[in-house]
């Protein structure tokens, strides 16, 4: 059969609705987004402690660090260290133990601080020495932290080493004083120096010492053994001071 021109036209128009019609439900595929970059490490962090953090000249510390998230850690005066672990040092001197823990993504610093203090004299136990020099030479006074009164495991087997002396000469008696550094109120120093001749004397009792052998007082900051104002000096007025009494 042949098609007039109108039919042609009318087929025409019909297949371009068609294609349009077919274009348009076509649904457009989205590209797949790009891959995110992996979040950054968490910064480090570090601590470093010192265990006890006063000694005596010849005396060992231990040093306890701990980090997490660090690539690279070290320690000034020890050089490269595990993350996390103690080491027992000697220091001939007082020092600040300083670490480093880094990553990628930044750096933590700690320090530690270790004060050394001149060894006491050897004891002189002689027969023609007086009752007085005998105590000085034999009895060690009980050093504290700052704004404690706790004694710690080293001062506690030095009490340990007065109380052995005390027991071989029953017959001395003899005063406790407790002392503090220049910082905090009078009135709060010697309430601090009671506490820390009452610690002394406690575990002496505890020792079987005799508590009428012992009076105990407190000049606070009053009557200080150094007069600098400095961590080293202020550590050597933190103590229990035993006197002997006439």
């Amino acid at each position: 059969m042949k098609l007039t021109r109108s039919q042609w036209i009318r087929i025409i128009v019909a297949l371009a609705v068609v294609l349009a019609v077919g274009a348009c439900g076509k649904k457009k595929v989205a590209s797949a987004p790009p891959t995110p970059p992996p979040p950054p490490s968490p910064a480090p962090t570090a601590s470093l402690t010192a265990n006890p953090n006063t000694i005596q000249a010849g005396q060992a510390s231990t040093l306890t660090w701990r980090t997490d998230y660090a690539t690279d850690v070290t320690i000034d005066q020890l050089g490269k260290v595990d993350p996390s672990g103690s080491r027992a040092v000697t220091p001939a001197e007082s020092t600040t133990y300083h670490l480093v823990a880094k990553n990628d993504s930044g750096t933590q610093e700690a320090t530690a601080r270790i004060t050394v203090v001149s060894s006491p004299p050897p004891p002189q136990q002689t027969s023609s020495g007086t009752d007085e020099q005998l105590f000085s030479g034999n009895m060690k006074d009980v050093f504290f932290d700052y704004d404690s009164y706790d004694v710690s495991a080293q001062y506690q087997q030095v009490l340990q080493a007065d109380a052995r002396f005390l027991q071989q000469h029953p017959g001395m008696k003899f005063t406790i004083e407790g002392h503090c550094d220049e910082r905090g109120s009078t009135e709060y120093n010697l309430a601090l120096g009671d506490n820390r001749a009452n610690a002394a004397n406690q575990i002496l009792a505890q020792l079987g010492i005799s508590a009428d052998r012992v009076r105990t007082i407190s000049y606070g900051k009053e009557k200080p053994f150094c007069t600098e104002s400095n961590e080293s000096c202020w550590q050597q007025n933190r103590r229990a001071h035993f006197v002997y009494q006439k």
